[in-house]
Formats: structure tokens, sequence, C-alpha cells
């Protein structure tokens, strides 16, 4: 069963875990849950309706949806052929994970389950794992509506440079330490 939680007029999210439904409105609460639909999907401020219009004419628009597996949530919004993916959630008041915003980490890897994206600025992961369908959410741009997962940063770290660390991690040799500082 879905179930959407909107905190506010600009942050829906919808959680895919089995739950009772539930009607809060009759409640005192901040919380207003419902089913998700179509026109709940949020668009960016100074956008019109879905088909084909948006802040500007000439720029299409795509429906992105992001399974953040380590929340358990499901987000949808629309985002530009012109912005990234992870500034127009922000700005939509959607929370994603993120460190660097420069495409040179792994810490908003996603895995790319439909659709289509330009990563030209992604540095943190090379060409091999982007043809397997990975992608940097914060230097990425929609090319057609979009479905990703997130992914571990660690896992996604180890796919890129687990070839190269393939002995493990590196004990701490508590010996070699009390060494090195003895010498200062």
């Amino acid at each position: 069963m879905d179930l959407t939680v909107a905190c506010n007029p600009s942050c829906t999210a919808v959680y895919r875990r089995p739950a009772p439904r539930l009607q809060l409105a009759s409640q005192k609460s901040s919380i207003k849950c419902r089913r998700k639909t179509t026109s709940e999907l949020q668009t960016p401020s100074g956008f019109t309706a879905r088909a084909g219009n948006s802040h500007s004419p000439s720029i299409p628009t795509h429906k992105v949806t992001v399974h953040d597996r380590q929340r358990g949530v499901v987000h949808e919004f629309f985002v530009p052929e012109d912005q990234y993916i992870l500034h127009t959630a922000e700005s939509q008041n959607i929370s994603l994970p993120f460190a660097c915003r420069h495409g040179c980490c792994t810490s908003c890897a996603v895995r790319v389950k439909s659709g289509q994206l330009r990563q030209p600025e992604a540095l943190g992961i090379s060409a091999e794992l982007k043809s397997k369908g990975y992608a940097l959410l914060c230097v990425g741009f929609p090319s057609s509506d979009l479905e990703v997962e997130t992914q571990d940063e660690d896992e996604v770290y180890w796919l890129q440079f687990g070839r190269y660390f393939a002995r493990g991690p590196v004990e701490r040799d508590d010996y070699a330490l009390e060494l090195a500082m003895g010498d200062e």
C-alpha cells in the first residue's frame, strides 16, 4: 500500500510500506495523508501544465521518480532538461542524499531503472559504471521521464575503486603509529 505524506504544499513523499489507511484531516496534526495522484506531483514555481508547457516553452520538462532505498520513500517531481535533478528536487523541499554537489563523490549515486539522463560532469563514476546504468543526481539532467533508485554510497564506491583496493581495508597498526609519533 502506498501512503502519501504531505508535510506542506511543496513536500510530498510516498511511503512504500504496508500501512493502514489513515485519515488525519479531522485530527490536529500538521501531517496530511492521502493517496498519490498525478495531479499531486511537484512542479517547480512558475511551471504550468505538464503537457510541454514549462517555465520556458522551448525547454521540455520530465517526470523524475526517485526511489530512496535508505528512507523507504518514493519522490516524484518534474525537472526541466536544463536543470540538475538534485537542485530541482531541493528547490521543491525534497531531501535526497548528496555530499559534494560537483559530481566528484558517490553520495548521490543512483541506478537508472528507466529513462535517460545526461551527466557530462559526473567525474565520480567511471564510464564503465555509467554504461551499467549508474548516475549522479547532483550533475544529472533528465533527457526523458526518469525512474531511479538510490544506492548505498559504499557499494558504488567499491564498484568504482574495489579493484584498486581488493585486499580489503587497511588495518590500524598501533605500533607503527607509536613509532611515527615518537619521531616528531
